[in-house]
């Protein structure tokens, strides 16, 4: 084989190994900075500058984590991810107009940790959950959206969703609101030491969601406290441990034109709220495990079977 030969040989060759190669791989762990840039690798040392452009460079299952303070804009998450905004929320999502972050990916697992989202009073959405299997918020604040700070579709049997040591206020929609997106598409909430206050609605659980509430506070919203409303399923609220209290509208309201709401209190308070404690229609229950606290709201209206005011 002559040069010219080989050399046009061994150039075919790099061309194919070149072609053939990813243009670039994914890391487990990414991350981002204020001064960071989202033409780079997302390293420690070469960091993005926003969500977004380093969740095309974190692979499913990674993590994407913020070195510094920052606004870090809004992303779209459809594979399964964790974002940590490092200690002290110092990590931010501020929109006008639109979702904060939106989670929509058949059977991903997400982790959003440690992050404050801003919406000024345009967001849409602060967290809005369209399709997952289990999405963990924790140690979040949330304000300033006007339809909801989180919103929770199941969509499909057994999705879960977990908000624990978060603040969710100030928004002029539904602080949590928790629904499904077709029959039988059966969720699962649990909340853990959550504070609810300033908004519309405190917490909205519709057909087809159980949710469970420790610890939590629900406070000084413009609605009602909580509202559990069915048309054609089950609806659950369970409140242990909790507070509903100084709600502008009843403290809980139970709905339906057709299904079974249903609310269970244990260790909870529900007082000073301006309507009555309890909206129930028939068809609706409320039951008491006896160990509560309901007074000085408008109607101190009693749980199911409850000859007292525990």
């Amino acid at each position: 084989m002559n040069r010219t030969t080989l050399g046009a040989f061994l150039l075919a060759l790099l061309s194919a190994v070149l072609l053939g190669a990813p243009a670039e791989a994914q890391a487990t762990r990414t991350w981002v900075s204020g001064v960071g840039d989202d033409a780079n690798p997302c390293s420690r040392t070469a960091p993005c500058k926003t969500f977004a452009g380093a969740i095309s460079k974190t692979a499913a299952g990674g993590e994407i984590d913020a070195l510094d303070p920052g606004g870090f804009g809004a992303v779209t998450i459809t594979k399964s991810l964790t974002i940590d905004g490092g200690a002290g929320q110092v990590a931010s999502v501020l929109v006008s107009g639109t979702a904060g972050i939106v989670v929509s990916g058949a059977g991903i697992v997400v982790t959003l940790r440690n992050l404050g989202l801003q919406g000024i009073g345009t967001g849409t959405t602060g967290i809005n959950i369209l399709n997952a299997a289990r999405v963990s918020v924790q140690n979040c604040d949330i304000q300033g959206f006007i339809t909801s700070g989180i919103a929770f579709v199941s969509s499909a049997a057994g999705s879960k969703l977990t908000v624990t040591d978060t603040g969710i206020h100030n928004n002029t929609g539904t602080g949590i609101s928790m629904a499904p997106a077709a029959s039988g598409a059966f969720g699962l909430v649990a909340l853990d030491n959550v504070r609810i206050s300033e908004n519309g609605t405190g917490v909205s659980v519709s057909n087809n969601v159980k949710a469970t509430a420790t610890r939590a506070i629900i406070a000084n919203n413009t609605g009602a406290g909580a509202t559990v409303s069915t048309t054609t399923a089950l609806a659950v609220l369970d409140l242990d441990a909790s507070s509903v209290s100084n709600n502008s509208g009843n403290g809980l309201t139970l709905s339906l034109t057709g299904g079974h709401p249903i609310v269970r209190l244990s260790n909870t308070s529900v007082w000073a709220n301006v309507g009555n404690s309890m909206a129930i229609p028939v068809g609706g229950n409320v039951f008491s495990y006896g160990t509560n606290r309901i007074n000085d709201n408008g109607t101190d209206t009693l749980p199911d079977g409850s000859s007292a005011l525990h």
